[in-house]
């Protein structure tokens, strides 16, 4: 026996080990895979940013050049209009001489003052028409299926800030800077990387038109979130899938560790009997006792005694097969729940009276009649009862109490044995769990009492709580309802 549970031991631990290697290996490998995603989403990302950011290359070439030619188309038209004088000499010698100028001198001085001819660099920002510029952009953003909120502005390198800002002129430059620099929404223009150069054909270029993407991040991974929410989904499936497979390994590896212990207390339970009754057989058939009928019916009362014994422990097994499945039918009737605990008692007290200890009850439920199955209720606190005594020290001191509640009835069975564990008692009513006893080994039973309370304690549509402190003893308080 003692080499079968060394073995049992060590298989165990061995799968337990297979386990946990199994499980380190599935979570590197789910860590492995979500990075992987992670960084082929975040690759995708990068490579979106490199488009958009072609694109406003694109756009601001583009927006660059119809500037450019609004200006050129000014200075044919202008040139077309003015070199009808004799020589273009002539007519800028009379502009820049203003002594005894004519009408017509006027007139060309105001059409010179609205050309490029004679501007400063700075002059050809100012003059950049706000509505034709503002359409440029909305076009070719619209072209290269741009759709994002966006600042635009037109900065001049002399002043060190913007003469244009969506749309409009700012005005108000003081003494190099500007109120746009307390404006949140703007701030992103002076450090946005999306800008070009305008009118560098010859000279120094006078400024710069810059564009300013508010939210590009989110538009960026806008573009991918189809991909980023089913990579959550799957890996969150693959996650709780997996979680819920080591919950139900762990579990079943429990389950699979009761059973065992049950089928060995069972073999115990049955080896002594099956002993005694093969001992009283032995003894029967012997020529000294075959001829004395006395003896004969002495053993004969082993043997039925030993043989009822084990068919209680079978009707235990198959009652909870029974319970499992389902297949029971509760024979409800009115039943006095006093009078059963009353019952009760008197049996169980001759064994706390043996043991020097005592068990006193305090029935102050008034009223105490309820529908239910008086065969499973007496059970109920038989075994409650036999637990109570079995798992208390030397000498056991029971309590049992009832009182009324709002919907039915609570009976409370306390007693000051050994207690348990928070760990014990998240377990003690599944099937086949026995709470461990030390170096008690006198504690028998298959482990199927409380799960056969808890089963028809709830078919009964009632309630089975437990408080306990190791050590100190335990309550099982019932709460069962009036009617069903």
């Amino acid at each position: 026996m003692r080499t079968f549970d060394a073995k049992g031991i060590t298989l165990q631990s061995m799968n337990k080990k297979v386990i946990l290697i199994i499980i380190v290996l599935m979570s590197t490998a789910l860590i492995g895979l979500a990075v992987i995603q992670f960084a082929w989403i975040k690759w995708q990302v990068d490579l979106n940013e490199k488009a958009f950011e072609d694109k406003v290359t694109m756009v601001l070439n583009q927006v660059k050049h119809n500037i450019e030619e609004d200006f050129k188309k000014r200075e044919e038209s202008t040139d077309q209009f003015t070199f009808k004088s004799p020589t273009k000499k002539s007519i800028v010698d009379k502009i820049l001489n203003p002594k005894n100028e004519d009408f017509r001198t006027r007139q060309l001085r105001k059409e010179f003052s609205s050309t490029s001819f004679f501007l400063a660099p700075k002059e050809k920002l100012e003059l950049i028409d706000l509505e034709k510029l503002d359409g440029y952009i909305k076009d070719e953003l619209q072209n290269q299926d741009i759709d994002i909120d966006y600042d635009y502005g037109i900065y001049s390198n002399e002043d060190k800030n913007f003469l244009i800002v969506n749309g409009n002129f700012y005005v108000g430059v003081i003494g190099g800077s500007s109120n746009l620099d307390t404006q949140d929404d703007n701030k992103g223009l002076y450090s946005s990387n999306y800008d070009i150069s305008l009118f560098n054909t010859d000279t120094k270029s006078p400024g710069s038109l810059k564009i300013y993407f508010r939210n590009k991040t989110g538009y960026l991974w806008s573009k991918v979130w189809f991909s980023l929410m089913s990579s959550i989904l799957f890996t969150s499936l693959i996650i709780l899938c997996f979680a819920y497979v080591v919950w139900v390994i762990f579990k079943q590896k429990k389950v699979s560790e009761m059973k065992t212990d049950f089928i060995n207390n069972m073999t115990h339970e049955f080896k002594t009997p099956i002993a005694t009754i093969s001992l009283a057989t032995d003894s029967i058939t012997s020529d000294k006792i075959i001829h004395h009928e006395e003896k004969i019916r002495r053993f004969a009362g082993i043997i039925k005694q030993e043989n009822k014994r084990m068919l209680n422990q079978v009707e235990k097994v198959l009652q909870m097969a029974t319970i499992d499945k389902e297949d029971f039918k509760l024979r409800l009737s009115q039943i006095d729940l006093h009078e059963l605990i009353s019952q009760a008692a008197r049996n169980m007290s001759l064994k706390v009276d043996k043991r020097g200890g005592k068990l006193d009850t305090s029935l102050q439920a008034e009223k105490y009649i309820i529908e239910a199955d008086q065969n499973h209720i007496s059970n109920i606190l038989h075994n409650l009862l036999d637990n109570a005594e079995k798992y208390s020290p030397e000498k056991p001191e029971i309590h049992i109490s009832t009182k009324n509640t709002k919907n039915g009835i609570q009976i409370t069975i306390s007693d000051k044995g050994l207690g348990m564990s928070k760990d014990a008692l998240k377990n003690i009513f599944d099937k086949f769990y026995r709470v461990h006893t030390g170096n008690r080994h006198d504690v028998k039973g298959f482990g199927l009492g409380l799960s056969y309370v808890k089963a028809l304690v709830t078919a009964h549509k009632g309630t089975v709580n437990v408080k306990s402190d190791l050590g100190k003893g335990s309550s099982f308080i019932l709460n069962l309802p009036y009617k069903q």
